[in-house]
């Protein structure tokens, strides 16, 4: 099996999970349009592998299949900073509210001690 071959199938699979997780609603539309426009890019540069050589000669990749396991981990990474930045900021408010509760408990036990 050529290197073609397995990025088509596994693009397809790629779109298939993606698309099936949008119609179980367990993807938000934000996120699901990223990844099916990655999807969607990798299938295009694997049923159509000529348009590898320009963009790869270009970059001094040697191999042009390689770029698109470059292109996926590019992304991937990018994608992994933006949920780290989103899980920071929920983690932040999540701590808040966490002191909120407990000081409101604190005020409703006293005022009941009253």
């Amino acid at each position: 099996m050529n290197i073609y071959m397995l990025a088509i199938t596994f693009c397809l699979v790629f779109l298939f999970m993606t698309i099936e997780l949008i119609r179980r609603q367990k993807l938000q539309e934000q996120y699901a349009i990223l990844w099916l426009m990655l999807g969607f890019i990798m299938a295009l540069f694997s049923l159509f592998p000529n348009m590898l050589g320009p963009i790869s000669r270009l970059m001094q990749i040697h191999y042009a299949p390689s770029l698109l396991f470059l292109v996926g981990l590019l992304f991937s990474l990018v994608f992994i900073m933006h949920l780290t930045i989103v899980i920071s900021k929920l983690h932040r408010k999540l701590t808040r509210l966490v002191q909120e509760v407990a000081l409101l408990r604190e005020q409703v036990r006293r005022e009941g001690s009253e």
